[in-house]
């Protein structure tokens, strides 16, 4: 139910999750449930277009032992993580001790696959990263836009696109009157409080949280969600990700299915047309259980950045795509992401009670090159911490490559690239430092580190619009395969991604659909 209290029906998630039949024969096949993927299959639909969709990761439509679809982010479970048995979780120490641990293996809800000396988390599942993040809908500022996508019409993306995306996604911003009383947004009262003092511009951030149901939360009128700490590992009641928003209605027009646990592995011409597609089903051990080929008219790649980039470069690399180009695998970025905590002085508590869903943000993007969504610490105990993500204007892009010797694709990242970020992040933080008399956090990274620079929850980039796809995504050499997710974006959009992900997949479909189709 789009905007409503209830979280959608076990039968409204479960319906159109069809296992494909080996040999079958699709006008479209999308790789990947996420931003872009979902966006694609829901206007397809509309006009008419069988889709199949194929993801990696489970459908999250089943309760676990304890009655819940997800886990809870301080108590990380086998649903936690994607294939690994230990969790490596963004904050890794708290107050001296580490607080990663055993779980089993299994095909969990978040991915913190290593690459290139980077953690790149990703979701995993149907909604892709509309599962795991916190919700934050912000679309660039329109004088930044330029340097985002230089190739994209800023007026249309800022008249008709963003508005269109905001719209389906369910974006609204938190009541400011509530914001002021409640306890749950103390953190972020404090956070404001820092940044006004050192002179920063403090603004509310957009999100797809349902605020209705956050306020019930906090009166104790229904399941708590945001207010029990959910995030890190899916959120259970309020949060309005793509199953409730563009898969729900994608599945509504009866032409989408999905295939969970499925694995795209190849792709190629088909001799009799459209294009050999090879997938292999996973059990949620990450056992392959059967493989199968099917035939797709058109192909399109939502895989997330990391996930169709490694694909494309190999499906290059190994011949079965000669005719891709010479950008495929360039121009990947991290968007800046970088982490840090302040300890603050004991008149300054950011409450027991923290909301995982984040509303704020310090916009130093003109001056500093840095934007700091005031992050939760939802631990529930007072730490006396304020904790932020920072997105910064890093210049550093990496490059995927095929290496033959060890048969995978690889990330030419190098953790030193972080340093303009950090430098970035201190234009904000060094400031509100001295001006509070207060210090940096040295036990959220392991023993004595400051800075969370070894991660990124946004990548970007690799298979670049107008670069290696033409300016809509159609992928150079081989008519019918597209590019639609945050590979087309290159690696920086100046706030979080999935807006403008979300925005350039409604653009370049609606010219895809009317051009090619």
């Amino acid at each position: 139910m789009i905007g409503g209290h209830n979280s959608p029906t076990l039968a409204a998630r479960q319906q159109n999750t069809a296992v494909i039949e080996p040999g079958a024969r699709i006008p479209v096949l999308v790789i990947g449930t996420g931003y872009g993927g979902s966006v694609a299959a829901l206007r397809l639909a509309q006009a008419g277009v069988e889709v199949h969709m194929a993801e990696m990761g489970m459908a999250w439509d089943t309760p676990g032992p304890d009655g819940k679809i997800f886990a809870n982010t301080t108590s990380p479970d086998y649903r936690s993580f994607w294939l690994r048995t230990r969790t490596k979780q963004p904050i890794s120490n708290f107050l001296g001790y580490p607080l990663d641990k055993d779980v089993p293996r299994y095909t969990g809800i978040l991915d913190a696959e290593e690459m290139g000396g980077i953690t790149v988390y990703q979701g995993r599942g149907v909604g892709g990263g509309s599962l795991v993040n916190g919700g934050m809908a912000v679309t660039p500022q329109r004088e930044n836009f330029g340097a985002v996508l230089p190739s994209v019409d800023a007026d249309e993306m800022y008249d008709v696109y963003y508005p269109r995306a905001n719209t389906e996604l369910g974006v609204s911003t938190i009541d400011p009157a509530w914001f002021e009383t409640a306890a749950c947004y103390q953190y972020a009262r404090v956070g404001r409080k820092h940044a006004q003092r050192s002179g920063f511009p403090f603004v509310f951030v957009p999100d797809v949280y349902d605020w209705d149901y956050m306020k019930q939360e906090a009166a104790g009128t229904v399941p708590k969600s945001a207010l029990a700490g959910e995030i890190l590992y899916g959120n259970n009641h309020g949060k309005k990700t793509l199953q409730q928003t563009y898969l729900a209605r994608a599945r509504a027009t009866g032409k989408v299915t999905v295939s969970p646990l499925h694995r795209v592995v190849s792709v190629a011409p088909a001799a009799s047309g459209g294009y050999t597609v090879g997938m292999e089903q996973l059990d949620t051990g990450g056992a392959v259980t059967a493989t199968k080929t099917v035939t797709a008219g058109r192909v399109f790649f939502a895989a997330g950045s990391v996930g169709t980039c490694k694909l494309l470069v190999r499906l290059k690399a190994n011949g079965a795509l000669p005719g891709l180009n010479g950008e495929i695998g360039k121009g990947w970025g991290d968007n800046g992401n970088v982490m840090c905590g302040r300890a603050n002085h004991m008149w300054d508590p950011t409450g027991a009670l923290q909301s995982a869903i984040p509303t704020a943000g310090i916009d130093n993007w003109a001056a500093g090159g840095a934007f700091a969504e005031v992050a939760p610490l939802p631990t529930g105990i007072e730490t006396y911490a304020s904790f932020y993500l920072s997105i910064t204007r890093n210049p550093h892009r990496a490059e995927f490559s095929w290496n033959p010797a060890s048969g995978k694709v690889e990330l030419n990242w190098q953790t030193s690239w972080k340093q303009p970020s950090i430098t970035m992040a201190k234009s904000i933080f060094d400031r509100i430092n001295a001006k509070e008399g207060t210090i940096y956090r040295t036990d959220l990274f392991g023993a004595y580190k400051i800075w969370g620079d070894h991660l990124t929850y946004h990548p970007l980039g690799g298979a670049v619009l107008n670069k290696a796809t033409d300016n809509y995504g159609r992928l150079h050499g081989h008519s019918g395969l597209y590019v639609i997710d945050g590979a087309l974006i290159p690696g920086n959009t100046s706030v979080n991604p999935f807006v403008t992900i979300t925005a350039l997949a409604e653009r370049n479909i609606e010219k895809i659909i009317a051009a090619d189709f």
